[in-house]
């Protein structure tokens, strides 16, 4: 039986790539950021900024909703 790991549509998303729709982004200068963990629920991401913010204390950190998943999804369901 195959698993859902692979897609056969250009642009789409893995199913399991789906499940984690939460992320820790790590703040950087000139509103740049860099996505540090994706997650699976907000407790876990929640959990692991915890401990980052703990090992580093001077760096800002915040736990988003990413939806970048919903986005291409759509924009690969466009005719061209």
């Amino acid at each position: 039986m195959p698993q859902n790991t692979e897609t056969s549509k250009p642009g789409a998303i893995a199913y399991r790539d789906r499940l984690q729709t939460w992320a820790i982004a790590r703040l950087l200068p000139n509103l740049q950021r860099t996505i540090v963990g994706r997650f699976r629920s907000r407790s876990d991401a929640e959990g692991h900024l915890q401990r980052l913010k703990q090992l580093i204390p001077e760096a800002s950190f915040i736990v988003v909703f990413d939806c970048q998943a919903d986005t291409v999804t759509s924009q690969s369901a466009k005719p061209n």
